[in-house]
């Protein structure tokens, strides 16, 4: 690997590591918009996202995207479609985390890849390795004991993990870059937003200009906040290995789940530890296939040029 090589890969991981750093600090962030309804906070979150962004497209000139987008109804539909599943999951994530469910949220991120496969079988016909198999079939369980541990399903985590695998599914046939996909779904997601906001405001229930200038600007930091780590995912993604960016995509649950135990204190009796420890299992049994899958990859690639190099090739020094 060349210097300039390293650099770059150096640079992806420090991205990527501020990627899911910021998505896992989330939970830190949420309560300090208070005394902000989550209704409020996501209308904002919505609203000063479309705003960031666009100044960020402004500053790199990078505009072709867009008259593409509409002239394609097709495509554009599924940016609505992506549009609204977001919503919902970045609702119900700024709620739970707002009332005090930041474990079950965290799960729903663990949980994530597990729903992703799922629906890449029931959705898309795809075939999965035993291994695979094994994993679904333990994320299964967990959910099943969680739900006897909760005494309910663990409905915050199952809407967030299939929410956002929807999401991804549809962002793949959408095909665009992480920015662009942000404007073209807060662009739908705008106007919404600040009519609720104006109807807010007219009913005297809005806290952004009377609760403070620094309470404005949190609530204006939504944008910032929601944009940023996409950029930096999207310096990581050119960067580092589809592997690594797997493996880096844990880091956001395990912090969210960590301050949800260890600062918020929240509750985790024996069946939850059960519960997230057959979550982490199959985890693991995932990753490890992943490696496995990706490291014949790599030598098959290898192999493969080198039997067909002239027998000169094999004295080259």
């Amino acid at each position: 690997m060349t210097g300039k090589s390293r650099g770059e890969r150096h640079i992806g991981l420090l991205n990527g590591f501020a990627a899911y750093g910021i998505w896992g600090l989330f939970p830190l962030f949420w309560p300090l918009l208070e005394p902000a309804g989550s209704v409020e906070i996501l209308a904002h979150r919505m609203a000063w996202s479309l705003v960031f962004v666009t100044a960020a497209l402004l500053v790199v000139r990078r505009w072709a995207w867009a008259g593409e987008l509409l002239r394609q109804p097709r495509r554009l539909a599924l940016v609505a479609v992506a549009s609204a599943v977001i919503t919902v999951n970045w609702g119900v994530y700024i709620w739970s985390v707002n009332s005090g469910h930041v474990v079950e949220a965290s799960l729903g991120y663990f949980i994530n890849p597990l729903v992703t496969i799922a629906m890449g079988v029931l959705l898309l016909k795809e075939r999965l390795r035993p291994v695979q198999w094994a994993a679904v079939g333990v994320g299964l369980t967990a959910v099943i004991v969680l739900t006897v541990g909760y005494g309910r399903p663990p409905w915050i985590s199952l809407v967030l993990a299939f929410s956002f695998a929807t999401y991804g599914l549809v962002k793949k046939k959408v095909n665009l870059g992480g920015v662009e996909s942000l404007a073209a779904e807060t662009a739908i997601q705008f106007l919404p937003a600040v009519g609720y906001l104006a109807w807010l405001t007219a009913q005297g229930k809005s806290t952004f200009t009377t609760e403070g200038v620094g309470h404005a600007a949190l609530l204006a930091a939504a944008g910032a906040v929601t944009a940023l780590p996409l950029v930096c995912f999207g310096a990581a993604a050119i960067r580092v290995p589809l592997s690594t960016l797997g493996l880096l995509q844990y880091l956001a649950p395990v912090f969210q789940f960590l301050i949800g135990v260890v600062y918020f204190h929240e509750a985790m009796p024996a069946e939850r530890w059960a519960g997230f420890a057959l979550v982490w299992l199959a985890l693991t049994l995932l990753t490890a296939d992943a490696w496995r899958s990706a490291r014949r990859s790599r030598v098959a690639a290898i192999s493969v040029p080198s039997a067909e190099k002239p027998a000169s090739a094999a004295v080259d020094v």
